[in-house]
């Protein structure tokens, strides 16, 4: 999205300079862009879990959590109204007592299913009707606060401080990331084994995260500096240039390819991204029922899935896309593509192996799913990457949001049939199927090899200094 601008007779213009200065992005960036990822990983990771423990079908649970992501497809169409109405940062603090709200209407009304349809893993979804609804007001709602942040951060600092915290915000955004998969998993699980009560722990953990977002609402109503909002007819502006980027975009050359790439790259993991979690906690016993698999998985207990995959994987995950940069930056995109679609695809072998096997050691268990992450990470370097590539000239911010839509697809599509095929083949067979897609990520890889500029990602060597 293209960041506004103050007009040069803006009124305003005086007093954000002062403003700017005097209050350090210290003080906002590292709040905001852990108040960005809390419910981003709660709508999105922390829901599959949610209902898997509750003992939803893996059909029905990955075809519902994957319409959650809709948001995210979707949130270009809505986003010149942030841009007219109101401020940044109205937007900001609203959408953050409206999720603040969300997660205590949750923690409310969350549901307890009957016992033995847990265990059983039967428990229909049309018990969490209104689970969904509330889930679904949080993904817009979360959607919303990313395009105002984002537009927030553009405007209430210079673009040399911009450069400078790039870094920062990244980084807190991972701090959540590890809060929202690690901590609060971590935290049902503990309170799941202290009393036994399935629901209760959840109840109690969607309750902490309202806390969360309820004192860092609080903050932000005092500690985020006030931007003015640009004139109305720049916003007509960004709208119209919205609907230039959409005609530019598709008329690049090669975007045909460019869109296949990023639709079928990651078609692997969109497969297995929604059924790891249901795997790990799942019971060891496979049972056939109405002609569906049920169970053959590792049965973790909720904590160590906190533990393993949400703090430990995570920790691997971003090791793998910090190294992944790196490895870009010595040897450019297109020398890096092939072995980072390897890495990508390659250690999810150690699914296929955990669902054969059904190890109980739980070194082994981190070990595989580390290794798994780290190749994910490293691979989605290149993805990243490539879509930058594909941004270049007129445009390249509204044409990388673009693309993100396109990465959202990409994971969605996948999402909608996972479930079914896993019931339908068991956990082996399906992460076998996961792996034989592969040939799409190989397949698309050689297409766009050849049409990628050796030099690009290369870090520029510094130049010496007498």
């Amino acid at each position: 999205m293209h960041p506004l601008s103050i007009s040069p007779n803006s009124h305003s213009e005086p007093m954000n300079a002062l403003q700017n200065k005097s209050v350090s992005p210290w003080w906002w960036i590292p709040t905001l862009y852990f108040a960005e990822g809390v419910p981003y990983f709660l709508v999105n990771n922390i829901s599959v879990l949610l209902f898997a423990k509750m003992g939803v079908p893996n059909d029905q649970l990955a075809f519902f959590t994957t319409l959650l992501y809709f948001p995210w497809f979707l949130k270009g169409i809505w986003s010149p109204l942030v841009d007219v109405v109101k401020t940044k940062r109205w937007w900001i603090v609203a959408m953050q007592v409206l999720m603040t709200a969300l997660c205590v209407l949750l923690a409310l009304t969350l549901p307890y299913p009957d016992a033995a349809a847990m265990a059983e893993k039967s428990t229909p979804v049309g018990v969490f009707w209104l689970t969904l609804v509330l889930f679904i007001i949080t993904a817009f709602a979360s959607a919303t606060h990313d395009i105002a942040a984002d537009g927030y951060y553009m405007l209430a600092h210079d673009s040399g401080s911009q450069a400078r915290f790039v870094g920062i915000r990244s980084t807190f955004y991972r701090i959540a990331m590890v809060f929202g998969q690690g901590v609060l998993v971590f935290i049902a699980g503990r309170i799941e084994r202290a009393t036994g009560n399935i629901p209760q722990s959840w109840q109690i953990t969607l309750g902490v995260t309202a806390v969360v977002l309820f004192a860092v609402t609080l903050y932000h109503i005092f500690a985020l500096p006030r931007v003015e909002k640009a004139e109305d007819t720049e916003a007509r502006q960004h709208q119209l240039s919205m609907g230039d980027a959409f005609r530019t975009f598709f008329t690049k050359p090669g975007v045909g390819l460019a869109v296949l790439f990023m639709l079928l790259y990651r078609l692997p993991e969109g497969l297995l991204v929604k059924l790891s979690l249901p795997f790990l906690i799942d019971s060891r016993e496979t049972v056939l029922r109405d002609g569906q698999i049920i169970g053959g998985g590792l049965a973790l207990d909720t904590d160590m899935v906190g533990v393993l995959y949400g703090t430990v994987g995570v920790i691997f995950l971003l090791l793998g896309g910090i190294v992944g940069g790196i490895y870009i930056s010595r040897r450019g995109l297109k020398r890096s593509l092939w072995p980072m679609a390897a890495l990508l695809t390659i250690p999810n072998l150690v699914y296929v192996y955990m669902s054969a096997a059904q190890p109980s050691n739980l070194l082994l268990i981190g070990s595989a799913i580390s290794l798994e992450q780290f190749g994910y990470g490293f691979g989605f370097t290149a993805y990243m990457l490539y879509m930058m590539y594909i941004s270049q000239g007129e445009y390249k911010t509204s044409h990388y949001a673009i693309c993100t839509a396109f990465m959202a697809l990409s994971m969605m599509i996948p999402g909608f049939v996972a479930g079914k095929i896993e019931m339908a083949v068991g956990y082996q067979a399906f992460f076998w199927i996961a792996i034989a897609c592969s040939v799409t990520t190989v397949l698309v890889t050689h297409l766009v090899h050849r049409s990628v500029d050796a030099s690009y990602g290369i870090k520029a060597p510094e130049k010496e200094t007498v």
